[in-house]
């Protein structure tokens, strides 16, 4: 294992509270929507302007889990009565409806994403009901991806078959780290033979690709047992593998108060950590891609990172080119030419507005062109780690010197070896791409009233 620590010239940047930049603008500059029924008519006509030669992506958020991990930063809540996920099944399949009539022509869905929360809190039956319901009104593409994040811990046969028969495509598997004492300081207790059998049983069952969600920073890891972790997970060979640090920020999520601050470690302690990870994926093979995911080589992720087709959405790295994506479920967030819409976080609020059949829109932002700009140069260094600013600018119908103030103040960090820039071309060396949205947010424009949201770059 490396010795290299966190570089001093680095500790100040690695400590920063910036966005993870799956968007920009970021989901913080959402603004409320306009009530009486004005979210609900400007989504619509959002929604009416798709053409018919555009294909389409959808996200699904199931808010719900069947056990509460208390390093979780997600938007979910624990049942204990499946009478409750059934009614909220009920109203998701409305809202599906809602969506569906709403859009003008398109081409189709090519990706379908289910997220949570943990859409396997579902039943085997609703899941099954859902995707098919989902493939026919969105009209689901030949070939299109179908992709479900899972709780191994809570994964169930019939569900397992339930994925088979809906056609799921890949599955994203939360292991996030194999050590028995560090999940039982966070609540989520699954030995690597539960996961073991559960990735063997979704290939059997037809499912193609597997993902796994590892983390770095939670109480009790080291760069050892990170690495251990590590080494265990590759054994199985996942085709990606994501590995996130652990946000403590309990003001926000108040179940991370069952996190011992004192356990966690400090900023050398994460970059360690996190490198831990870093050596023993590339030493068995994979591709780093961007900040935090690795791929096999033949992955449709690592070969749209080698073409330069790779890009940022909601959901992470993706390869999914789709300009449209339709946001279900309470919290979802979606994406259309003329800007981003955010349905209501709270399930009930969420619930009154779909069957009252209104699209339950609660935030929204319209984006100019300056944003789209901005976005593009900030998708490019975060997918490539280099970015032609001024070309960019000119593909945009800006002048070559629209963006030079946010060049500069990339060029200040030239001296702590984040970047290099000649001209107006930014490179991200690789040792670098850890702390590679330091040099992204130069480009940021909205990130001084926002800062204080975000959690630390690494």
């Amino acid at each position: 294992m490396s010795s290299r620590a966190l570089p001093a010239a680095w500790r100040a940047h690695a400590e920063r509270n910036l966005p993870r930049y799956t968007s920009y603008p970021t989901a913080v500059a959402f603004e409320t929507a306009a009530g009486d029924g004005g979210a609900d008519a400007e989504a619509r006509a959002w929604l009416a302007a798709t053409r018919a030669d555009q294909a389409i992506s959808a996200y699904v958020h199931v808010p719900f889990c069947r056990r509460l991990c208390w390093y979780c930063g997600c938007h979910t809540s624990v049942f204990h009565d499946y009478d409750r996920v059934r009614a909220f099944f009920q109203t998701l399949m409305l809202e599906v409806d809602l969506w569906a009539d709403a859009l003008g022509p398109h081409a189709g869905a090519a990706h379908l994403h289910f997220g949570g929360g943990s859409p396997n809190a579902l039943s085997p039956e609703d899941f099954l009901a859902l995707v098919r319901r989902m493939a026919d009104r969105f009209r689901l593409r030949p070939g299109a991806e179908v992709a479900a994040e899972l709780d191994p811990g809570m994964l169930t046969e019939a569900f397992i078959d339930a994925c088979g028969e809906a056609g799921v495509t890949r599955a994203s598997l939360g292991v996030q780290t194999f050590d028995r004492d560090v999940q039982t300081r966070v609540n989520r207790v699954q030995p690597f033979d539960m996961v073991a059998a559960a990735n063997d049983r979704l290939r059997r069952a037809g499912v193609s690709a597997i993902n796994f969600d590892l983390m770095y920073g939670l109480p009790g890891q080291t760069p050892e047992n990170v690495a251990a972790s590590t080494a265990a997970a590759v054994t199985l060979r996942p085709d990606r593998v994501a590995v996130f640090g652990y946000a403590h920020v309990p003001w926000m999520k108040k179940h991370q108060v069952m996190v011992r601050e004192a356990e966690l470690a400090d900023g050398d302690g994460r970059w360690a950590q996190a490198e831990a990870a870093d050596e023993t994926l590339l030493a068995a093979g994979y591709v780093r891609i961007g900040l935090d995911h690795y791929a096999l080589p033949g992955d449709p992720l690592a070969v749209a990172a080698a073409e330069g087709r790779l890009r940022r959405n909601f959901q992470g790295y993706t390869d999914d080119p789709a300009p449209v994506l339709v946001p279900i479920g309470p919290s979802s967030i979606g994406r259309f030419a003329e800007g981003f819409v955010q349905n209501a976080a709270a399930t009930d609020v969420w619930g009154r507005e779909v069957e009252a059949g209104r699209l339950p829109v609660a935030r929204r932002l319209a984006v100019g062109a300056e944003d789209e700009l901005r976005a593009a140069v900030i998708e490019r260094l975060m997918c490539d780690l280099t970015v032609d600013v001024a070309g960019v600018c000119r593909a945009h119908g800006f002048a070559d010197a629209a963006l030079d103030s946010a060049v500069v103040a990339a060029s200040r960090l030239q001296a702590d070896g984040l970047c290099t820039v000649s001209g107006r071309t930014i490179r991200i060396p690789a040792e670098a791409h850890r702390v590679m949205r330091v040099v992204a947010a130069c480009f940021d424009a909205r990130l001084p009233a926002a800062a204080s949201r975000h959690a630390r770059a690494v």
